[in-house]
């Protein structure tokens, strides 16, 4: 039997302008992703989100390929099912082959729907770097002091933050499942600049020690924009821009990755304008206007072409179905298009 394909999502909790990125004027701010991974991907140059702008509520409306309507900081699943529970429902794969690596609390309960429509107990697992270190701290002999920039959950101010799991179950998937110990944990930890910098990290252990086949990252330091300083914005990018390119060094340099695995990157909306009034530029996404909604996708693999560029509108929405059709199995619930350009 052939081995299964792979497939890696890379989503961005904080979307960038193309001033600060693939406009002549931002493109010092993405070398990687211009020199290194656009030769050799196909990139959408229009995604348009339509719905609501909040990171969660994005991310799992990426994750559902449907709209989702809940507040962005209630502690709720999606209503509609995932591509995890597509996943492993239709080709019968188990809990350890899909993943989540997600930035913050709100994120919790991205990887399997509320249920209502669909069989439940077919979700991804959902782990959260934050949430690790933090029960690391706890019960770690290193030193911890310092380690607060990258423990910070949220850059916006959320009208309601669900509670984090019980530490001792963080502490147990941290030894029993990545294989890590708490001080060595803790001292990586030590040795990294940024909240997102922990996630790949997490990223390389649940690659080494599960591989799976459906894997799903949101890196979050860009969103620092909603402190109001540019300078910390546009260091987001970069950071993103070179981990972007580590996740691919990754990929290409795993066994199990190599040769079979599609890579999808796309953040989940993009930022206001300068020129709106009722806006805040870079700091936020509340316009709606095309700006904010609009933002890229680029798609790398053994069967994906290189170094095309495709200018048609998509939706955020034609993920799921795309990531169906690739993999091969029914989306039935998600209301987008597969995109053809990557079939």
């Amino acid at each position: 039997m052939p081995r299964l394909q792979k497939t890696v999502v890379v989503t961005f909790g904080g979307g960038a302008r193309d001033e600060e990125t693939f406009a002549p004027e931002g493109q010092e701010n993405i070398p990687h992703m211009m020199k290194e991974l656009i030769p050799q991907a196909t990139f959408f140059t229009q995604v348009v989100n339509r719905g609501i702008l909040g990171h969660y509520v994005a991310n799992a409306s990426l994750a559902t390929g449907v709209y989702e309507r809940f507040d962005n900081f209630a502690d709720v699943a999606p209503m509609n099912p995932t591509v995890f529970e597509y996943f492993r429902k239709g080709l019968g794969r188990p809990a350890n082959d899909a993943w989540v690596i997600a930035p913050s609390n709100g994120f919790n309960r991205i990887g399997q729907s509320d249920g209502t429509q669909f069989a439940p107990g077919f979700g991804a697992q959902v782990i959260l770097p934050k949430h690790l270190l933090a029960a690391a701290l706890g019960k770690s002999s290193a030193n911890s002091a310092g380690l607060e920039f990258l423990l910070q959950d949220n850059y916006e101010t959320p009208l309601f933050t669900p509670q984090g799991v019980q530490s001792e179950l963080q502490l147990s998937r941290l030894t029993e499942m990545l294989h890590l110990s708490v001080d060595d944990f803790t001292r990586h930890a030590k040795t990294l600049s940024s909240a997102d910098e922990l996630s790949v990290y997490v990223m390389r252990q649940l690659m080494s020690r599960f591989a799976p086949s459906l894997l799903w990252i949101t890196l979050h330091d860009m969103d620092i924009a909603h402190s109001g300083a540019y300078s910390l914005y546009v260091e987001g990018i970069r950071r993103t821009d070179r981990l972007c390119a580590e996740i691919w060094q990754m990929i290409e340099n795993d066994p199990e990755y190599k040769g079979r695995t599609t890579m999808l990157i796309l953040p989940d909306f993009g930022r206001d304008s300068d020129f709106s009034a009722s806006g805040n530029g870079f700091q936020h996404h509340r316009t709606g206007d095309p700006l904010s909604r609009t933002t890229w996708m680029m798609a790398m693999g053994p069967r994906i072409r290189q170094n095309i560029t495709v200018d048609r509108a998509l939706e955020s929405i034609d993920l799921v179905p795309t990531l169906g059709a690739m993999m091969s199995f029914a989306t039935p619930l998600a209301m987008g298009r597969p995109v053809v350009e990557v079939l």
